[in-house]
């Protein structure tokens, strides 16, 4: 595993260790254990789409296991602004020892993997959120002992994080759902791919318009906000598509009685779900929230230590 890019292009067998080592160093961080096992390494962090989550997570993570982080923002770089990405990757591969990347346009992220001699982390494109994805299925594998057989309900906006549910689960061999109103369905690429993957062990993906069809029997619900970053424009336009795609109560309850809830954050109550999903008993968006940081410890370990430089 040189780069982590897409959860599609690495093995089932990769995405559980990078599953049994995120538990692991959580599980010894909160004894007291500390693995510096990246010590004298250097993560550059480039957001040209800014988080709160992402740098704090990335951050304190690379930092838990004895590295540092220099984060650069667009007005940071020359990356758009006249210097080119293939100049860009040479010359940070010099400096640094990986790039975490949170951008806009997916091919970024592939241009970075292309040009430079040095672990690629995709920390959000507008295609995929594969870091997101994996802290899923570890909060999923916590709360309910397995992922295999499991169905995992998406109720929503066809984005990033569903994108990256599917190749999750696929790899997994986790059942998933997918409700979206018409015009806001996932990438038809993404979902081929998708249905590929799930062949190895067998589970079913469903692409659906009616959410009480994803929904119903589902051990998780997930949902995000309906009009990501940069789609502000459209949020009236949105609204009004995605009325009856809303996680309520009474929708929630055609789940199965024991399902836990899901969500990215942010989260916008009276939109995408009601407050007494989100901020109820079977909602666990919190432990989602805090396994970014130690699923993107994985990550980084998987790829950061040793010498990952080619030249």
């Amino acid at each position: 595993m040189k780069h982590f890019i897409s959860i599609h292009d690495i093995t089932h067998e990769e995405f559980n260790q990078l599953l049994s080592l995120a538990a692991k160093l959580k599980k010894e961080q909160k004894a007291g254990i500390q693995h510096h096992i990246l010590k004298g390494k250097t993560l550059a962090m480039i957001f040209t789409k800014s988080s709160t989550r992402t740098r704090v997570s990335f951050e304190t993570g690379i930092y838990q296991l004895g590295g540092q982080a220099l984060f650069l923002s667009a007005n940071d770089i020359q990356l758009g602004r006249g210097e080119t990405i293939y100049d860009t990757a040479k010359v940070m591969s010099r400096f640094v020892d990986g790039i975490m990347i949170r951008t806009f346009d997916h091919q970024d992220v592939l241009d970075l993997a292309k040009y430079g001699s040095i672990p690629i982390i995709n920390g959000l494109t507008d295609l995929l959120h594969p870091c997101q994805a994996l802290a899923d299925l570890m909060t999923v594998k916590e709360h309910k002992g397995r992922l295999r057989g499991l169905k995992l309900a998406y109720i929503g906006d066809g984005n990033n994080v569903a994108h990256s549910l599917l190749y999750a689960c696929a790899k997994a061999g986790m059942d998933i759902s997918v409700g979206s109103p018409k015009g806001y369905e996932c990438d038809p690429e993404i979902v081929a791919n998708a249905r590929e993957d799930a062949k190895e062990l067998g589970s079913k993906i469903v692409m659906t318009n009616d959410p009480v069809e994803a929904i119903t029997d589902a051990d998780v619900v997930y949902t995000d906000t309906w009009a990501s970053m940069g789609q502000e424009s459209e949020k009236e336009k949105r609204v009004k598509a995605f009325q009856g795609y809303q996680i309520d109560l009474e929708l929630f309850n055609k789940s199965k009685p024991d399902s836990i809830f899901m969500h990215c954050l942010p989260a916008y109550r009276g939109f995408e779900m009601t407050a007494d999903v989100i901020d109820g008993e079977r909602s666990v968006v919190f432990d989602e929230a805090e396994n970014r940081l130690h699923a993107q410890k994985a990550v980084m370990a998987m790829l950061m230590v040793g010498d990952n430089k080619n030249g």
